[in-house]
């Protein structure tokens, strides 16, 4: 999801031949170059971006879905109690309310999730995975790219973590769009102060949420929340 966020935005930029650009990024490091280099691997970026996006959207017309289709059942699979509903989904996905209960509508069609009634507000609707949308997930066919990711992690892992992540956090700020991320690395999770209060099973303290004051435990707070706020 990150990756096509940023090949979105990008595609509105117009951008060289790949082939144009292969004597843009050299082994050497990228601080100190001139101006020109800068603007060429800027834009080697760009293509490269909009290539992996292209190629991943490809991949997951796989198993009766499409990419929309998986897209939703990983954010479900994700997202915290606070996340799992229409509007969340249609927040994460950058897709419309429409396009989206269509998705829902495919999705339920198949068994692969269903609706219920939050017990605190039986207005909302809380999205689950069924037993079949978990079995689902087991084959995703994203699991290449993550395959293929593990290769490069010892040596450009962390590095591609960071430039990545500052991309989508800077497209996401210019565009004004929600930013999603896990509960425990939001500005709002406070640590729970009492060191008494741990959760006995996971042995794991627990924390709490400071947008709704809720208890936060082991398992939710390394979920994707829809209220995620980056630290200053």
């Amino acid at each position: 999801m990150f990756l096509q966020q940023a090949v979105l935005a990008s595609r509105n930029q117009t951008v060289m031949p790949i082939t144009d650009l292969s004597h843009a990024v050299t082994d050497g490091p990228v601080s100190g170059t001139v101006p020109g280099e800068k603007n060429a691997i800027a834009q080697r970026v760009i293509v490269l971006l909009d290539r992996l996006g292209r190629l991943t959207r490809e991949l997951q017309f796989a198993d009766g879905l499409n990419p929309a289709q998986w897209e939703a059942l990983r954010f479900l699979a994700q997202a915290n109690r606070y996340s799992r509903s229409p509007t969340a989904l249609a927040d994460y996905l950058g897709a419309t309310k429409g396009t989206v209960s269509q998705t829902l509508i495919a999705l339920e069609s198949k068994g692969l999730i269903t609706r219920c009634k939050k017990t605190e507000d039986r207005r909302q609707v809380d999205l689950c995975l069924t037993e079949a949308g978990q079995a689902m997930l087991a084959k995703d066919p994203m699991q290449t790219l993550e395959q293929a990711t593990l290769e490069i992690a010892d040596e450009l892992g962390a590095e591609m973590v960071k430039g990545l992540s500052r991309l989508l956090h800077d497209l996401q700020t210019r565009n004004q769009i929600n930013e999603f991320g896990v509960c425990q690395d939001c500005s709002l999770f406070c640590v729970n102060s009492q060191a008494a209060l741990v959760d006995m099973n996971a042995k794991v303290g627990v924390g709490t949420c400071g947008n709704t004051g809720e208890t936060v435990d082991a398992a939710e707070k390394t979920k994707i929340c829809v209220n995620y706020k980056t630290a200053n």
